[in-house]
């Protein structure tokens, strides 16, 4: 973005004399964003965008006062401390507020998201906001669903209709053979719009039925008669799963499965309408949905500031999605984001390790751009080597000459420097 406007620049200082929030963001980290970190974004040719630069700014700006799209276009074109840090003439009428949902789409086709917020989380670090080596803390915290949670015989009902309405769309004559008259009457209404029956033993043979005519739809999907690429489409694939966790064959019937014999929360499907929500709980919340890992510094003399955002599915705890710290973080740390990982690697594993018959890695000293490894005795590594372990993971192998090792014994480890 350009520089503050003259008379922008004149009139907001007057106005605010002691700043505010904007205006105090402005002067400390300057622009933030630049249109060159969106350009992947645009294309070359057509009617010129209003500045990508600017509008991820407005988002940012519109997330901490929890402004809707027509609040934040109106602050745009209305308020003084946003133009000065927009740096906006004066006049300026601002934008449609429908592009701000038109610039978050192309964020979310492209996965760009993630500029923004690195793009922020390097304003503050060059402010001294993020320091090397300073505290941080992660928690986590719920983000329900879209979509509404379904009673379990909304759940089934609804995802055979979806599974029903979108194979009319690409083989409706083939569906016309499959389908029972009664069908359309138990499927044509949505679900929340539907009169199940009240009786417990009436609901369950409602949802038996419902099960047995799903079953005769993937039967027939599967079969040689079947449309080419019908078992492929996303939503008769999703009322399989369904059906797999759902029901079960007793004695040639299809009946549904008791509530303890469904699957585990992480894979359990929840609503045709939205398939990789889950459900989760955290002490007294339980919601469907997903749940986002939230890292930020916790510094005393300074503002908390978020350095790192991972969402999961809802059931995964805090715990799984914190990983034990290993040589390949450690490494990729470096080498992907300049950053010097420190955390307690994970214990030692190995057996003869543990009880002293080996040197752990803490005996040696590793010279990472030198490729060169020093033993605790002193002596250099004769071959280094880039390779892969049992399960994939790159791994560094050095080997040592037998007639250093030959002499040494493990049993009483030399004194030698640590690791690096």
């Amino acid at each position: 973005m350009a520089e503050v406007p003259e008379e922008t620049a004149r009139v907001a200082p007057a106005v605010f004399p002691k700043g505010c929030l904007a205006m105090r963001m402005r002067d400390v980290h300057g622009p933030v964003f630049a249109d060159a970190d969106f350009e992947e974004l645009f294309p070359v040719r057509g009617r010129p965008a209003v500045s990508p630069a600017r509008l991820a700014l407005v988002s940012v700006l519109q997330f901490a006062e929890g402004l809707t799209d027509r609040q934040a276009a109106h602050a745009v074109r209305s308020r003084l401390d946003w133009k000065y840090a927009l740096s906006l003439e004066l006049t300026d009428t601002g934008f449609d507020f429908s592009v701000l949902s038109g610039f978050r789409a192309r964020l979310a086709e492209a996965d760009a998201g993630r500029a923004v917020f690195d793009a922020v989380l390097r304003a503050g670090g060059a402010a001294g906001l993020v320091k090397s080596g300073g505290r941080q803390r992660t928690d986590a915290t719920h983000v329900p669903a879209a979509t509404r949670d379904l009673s379990r015989l909304e759940f089934v009902v609804g995802t055979l209709r979806t599974a029903l309405d979108r194979i009319a769309e690409v083989a409706g004559d083939w569906l016309v053979t499959v389908a029972a008259p009664e069908w359309f009457d138990r499927y044509t209404a949505q679900p929340e719009d539907s009169r199940f029956p009240s009786r417990w033993a009436a609901r369950v043979r409602h949802d038996d039925q419902c099960g047995a005519d799903g079953m005769v739809l993937l039967e027939a999907a599967w079969s040689a008669a079947a449309p080419p690429g019908l078992r492929h489409l996303p939503a008769v694939e999703f009322l399989r799963r369904t059906w797999v966790q759902q029901f079960r064959h007793v004695e040639g019937v299809v009946r549904c499965r008791h509530p303890q014999d469904n699957p585990p929360g992480l894979i359990r499907l929840r609503t045709p309408h939205e398939p990789e929500a889950r459900t989760g709980a955290k002490r007294d919340l339980g919601w469907s949905g997903y749940k986002v890992h939230l890292s930020e510094t916790c510094e005393p003399d300074a503002p908390y500031l978020i350095t790192h955002v991972h969402t999961t599915p809802a059931p995964v705890t805090d715990l799984a999605a914190l990983e034990d710290v290993d040589a390949e973080q450690i490494h990729h740390a470096r080498r992907d984001h300049d950053i010097d990982l420190v955390g307690p690697v994970g214990k030692i594993t190995n057996p003869e390790q543990a009880t002293g018959g080996f040197f752990d890695n803490t005996r040696f000293t590793v010279d990472w751009e030198r490729r060169r490894a020093v033993c605790p005795g002193g002596h250099a590594g004769v071959q280094w080597r880039d390779a892969q372990s049992h399960c994939g993971t790159p791994v560094t192998r050095v080997r040592f000459a037998e007639r250093h090792c030959g002499p040494c014994a493990p049993a009483a480890p030399m004194p030698g420097p640590a690791a690096t």
